[in-house]
């Protein structure tokens, strides 16, 4: 930025030399304020995370939150005045009175079993029955239970394998597929929707959350 001083007298001058950067950093700084990030919300909130047993499987989580018509031209945006959500020229500040939660889950090579040839562990349904989903709202640092949560849609797919002469020696595999209707009357859009999937003795398959 070019900043014009004025001829006065030399000090006069002297003290303009001396406040002369300070003036250019604060248009700087003023400029800066316009700098934003907007984020697109339509269709909704996206998940996606990976999780495993211990000596087991591994497998993907991927769904998303939405509800009808409120993720629509819903933006975050983001600047050195803080972040703001809008739908056109209106704020918004609480989610709808209810929201739905599909996601699926489904078996994948571990990270460390990419490369390695041969009979690996796979996601059963056994494996799949001794886990639990656990559900909170999070706020900052702060967790607390999501209540009222109730599942709409719970069923188990079978995955066809490929190689048909092979079938034989192939276990089966599966997709798992979930529907919850999630009660999300005041809570504010800032809140994330955790997922926790977890055994029966506190081991944390995977965690996920949903936030705008």
């Amino acid at each position: 930025m070019f900043c014009r001083r004025p001829g006065f007298s030399a000090i006069s001058v002297l003290l303009l030399l001396a406040a002369a950067p300070f003036v250019c950093a604060q248009a700087k700084k003023t400029q800066s304020k316009h700098e934003k990030t907007v984020w697109n919300f339509d269709g909704g909130i996206s998940l996606i995370t990976d999780g495993s047993l211990p000596d087991g499987p591994c497998f993907r989580l991927t769904g998303r939150v939405f509800a009808p018509d409120f993720f629509e031209n819903l933006k975050r945006v983001d600047s050195e005045l803080g972040t703001v959500y809008r739908r056109g020229n209106d704020v918004v500040f609480l989610f709808p009175e209810k929201l739905q939660l599909d996601f699926t889950i489904y078996d994948m090579p571990c990270s460390d079993q990419i490369q390695v040839t041969g009979t690996r562990v796979y996601l059963t349904r056994a494996m799949m029955d001794s886990l639990r989903l656990v559900f909170f709202w999070k706020h900052g640092m702060y967790l607390r239970p999501a209540k009222g949560i109730q599942p709409k849609f719970m069923e188990s797919r079978p995955v066809p394998n490929y190689g048909e002469s092979q079938v034989k020696d192939l276990p089966e595999k599966y997709e798992w597929l979930f529907e919850f209707e999630v009660p999300s009357a005041n809570v504010p859009v800032t809140d994330s929707l955790v997922i926790l999937v977890r055994r029966s003795d506190g081991y944390v398959a995977a965690r996920v959350a949903a936030r705008m």
